[in-house]
């Protein structure tokens, strides 16, 4: 079996509770196997693979859970064994009074991740100087982890007591009407709870492009493909693992519409967060146009694969799919020459910039859910607070009750 590179983790313990946990090298590994699935391990400082968290990776994967969730899984598990050896505790001794302990221990992690937040950072010292803390989603997100990894515990018989990351119920979410309700509403079992140990995070609104910054993007784009890409992100609101998947089949010049299919045999391990499979109508003319105007006189005609996006050029890469990386890299150096580099302007920004004039536009929240291939309601009402017409309207109602006149309205 082929090993992959190591990917190093969001960030090492550090401070007084985590000194001692510096020098265990408790790691993530990736191995490709033969049948081209990805094995995940957590290994102690022996190497050796920690098998009760082997054994809820291997549930994951029976779920079907992305290799990108696994990684995801190991690395938050990883902090919790290092929390561990700080604390001399393992994880069958581990109950709630511990789960305090490891939200003060995991407050105090220092973060190695380049900094994405447009806000002020609180820095902590670690041993090779000052480094930013780990966000307190990141936290919520380790928290939330540690507790599904009791939970297999306990399912799988493991362990015989309750689950140490303590759930409460919790009736007031019952009357939120943003939360995302059981099918059978009060009369479902599902009762909604909440975690006791979490941290307060700050809901944030998406940020969507201005018309300048799009038409500055699209005046740097260099090449049909790329041109392609970004306009069915900007007017499909793809996410970038849906156009990376997309097959010449799912193009329907004629009807004027992409379907987006659940796949998990991309060669670069692209795949679509939903499994859901939905059809997006493109009635905007210069997306599909841009669509047929790569394959037709940019992409390379003796590709042996359907899929839609290639690399092209006469480099060894030649003919291969195009993944995640190389789709940020072209999406960055575009921005960079457009001078509209910021850390919140990603790829997946054009899609925030897709739902939100959607939704100015008048769609309904239903339908933009539908568009969007929201599982929960909850992802799609976040648009309603970039601009609701409804709290518009009332807006206006209310300074014309004062006499006061209404900037731009005739």
């Amino acid at each position: 079996m082929d090993t992959l590179p190591l990917v190093e983790g969001r960030g090492r313990p550090s401070g007084l509770s985590g000194a001692t946990a510096q020098g265990v090298s408790v790691r993530v590994q990736q191995r490709l196997q033969e049948d081209g699935s990805t094995l995940v391990e957590l290994l102690d400082e022996d190497g050796t693979p920690v098998e009760v968290v082997a054994g809820f990776l291997r549930f994951l994967g029976a779920r079907d859970c992305s290799p990108n969730t696994l990684i995801a899984y190991a690395y938050d598990l990883r902090h919790l064994w290092r929390f561990f050896a700080s604390r001399g505790l393992s994880w069958e001794r581990f109950g709630p009074p511990d789960a305090i302990a490891l939200l003060e221990y995991l407050r105090s992690v220092p973060s190695r991740r380049p900094r994405r937040r447009m806000t002020l950072s609180v820095v902590t010292m670690a041993a090779d100087g000052p480094a930013t803390k780990l966000a307190g989603s990141t936290v919520n997100r380790i928290l939330a982890a540690v507790s599904s990894f009791y939970e297999y515990a306990i399912l799988s018989g493991l362990l015989e007591r309750a689950n140490p990351i303590e759930k409460r119920p919790d009736p007031a979410l019952l009357y939120v009407s943003e939360r995302h309700r059981p099918f059978m509403g009060r009369a479902s079992r599902q009762r909604p709870v909440r975690r006791a140990v979490r941290v307060k995070t700050v809901q944030r609104v998406p940020r969507p492009l201005d018309d300048g910054q799009v038409e500055l993007l699209l005046g740097q784009l260099r090449g049909l493909r790329d041109r392609a890409i970004v306009l069915l992100m900007l007017h499909g609101g793809l996410r970038p693992g849906e156009v990376l998947g997309l097959h010449l089949d799912d193009l329907a010049y004629g009807r004027r519409r992409v379907v987006v299919r659940h796949r998990d045999d991309h060669p670069k391990g692209v795949r679509s967060k939903s499994r859901v499979e939905r059809v997006v109508d493109l009635h905007e003319t210069a997306t599909l146009a841009a669509v047929s105007a790569y394959v037709m006189n940019e992409r390379p005609d003796d590709a042996d694969t359907r899929l839609v996006f290639l690399i092209g050029g006469r480099g060894t890469r030649r003919l291969e799919a195009l993944g995640y990386d190389g789709l940020v890299r072209m999406f960055s150096r575009a921005c960079t020459r457009a001078g509209i580099r910021e850390p919140w302007v990603t790829p997946h920004a054009l899609r925030h910039t897709h739902a939100t004039a959607m939704w100015e536009g008048g769609m309904r929240e239903l339908t933009l859910q539908k568009r969007l291939g929201h599982a929960s309601p909850e992802s799609t009402r976040l648009y309603t607070q970039v601009s609701d017409p409804a709290v518009v309207a009332d807006y206006h109602r209310a300074l014309d009750a004062l006499g006061k006149p209404v900037e731009g309205r005739s």
